[in-house]
């Protein structure tokens, strides 16, 4: 054996396996999520991703269950569907699951966005063009498009 493999520290797939269970038992996750949570602690790509399909197989790691629970954490919070779809892609999501996902919604997005605009403004119309312009722009930070919000002034 050379100096080098004596020093270099033996992954055990168990570790991963634990170290993936504990985060899943905190939250949903998704795969990429684990990767990148992962990675720091073990730096074996293959080994990581090998325990990360046998979590996916024995369905105890779902990106499916991640999404469904993410979205519905961040409706309640005010948000809307833009940004849903941008943070579901920064985690890893594919572009066919969270279409999936979101032609399931059984959500009035106009609806929602009136709720949101309530919450945050109160139920009285904008004084000037100028806080009617801070509105549109936290409703579109918050991932509302013009005829969500536009239509909600309007009732």
């Amino acid at each position: 054996m050379s100096e080098i493999d004596a020093t270099t520290p033996v992954i055990d797939p168990a570790e991963i396996r634990l170290a993936a269970m504990n985060l899943l038992a905190r939250r949903e996750h998704s795969v990429w999520e684990l990767r990148r949570k992962l990675r720091t602690r073990f730096p074996d790509d293959t080994l990581l991703d090998e325990q990360l399909s046998r979590l996916a197989e024995q369905n105890l790691q779902s990106d499916m269950r991640f999404a469904e629970s993410y979205i519905r954490q961040r409706i309640y919070r005010g948000y809307g569907p833009v940004r849903l779809r941008e943070e579901l892609r920064e985690r890893g999501i594919s572009r066919t699951d969270i279409a999936q996902l979101m032609d399931e919604l059984a959500i009035d997005w106009r609806a929602h966005a009136l709720q949101v605009m309530q919450h945050k403004f109160g139920g009285l119309p904008p004084r000037d063009l100028k806080e009617e312009a801070r509105r549109a722009r936290f409703m579109q930070h918050r991932g509302f498009t013009a005829e969500h919000f536009k239509h909600s002034k309007e009732d």
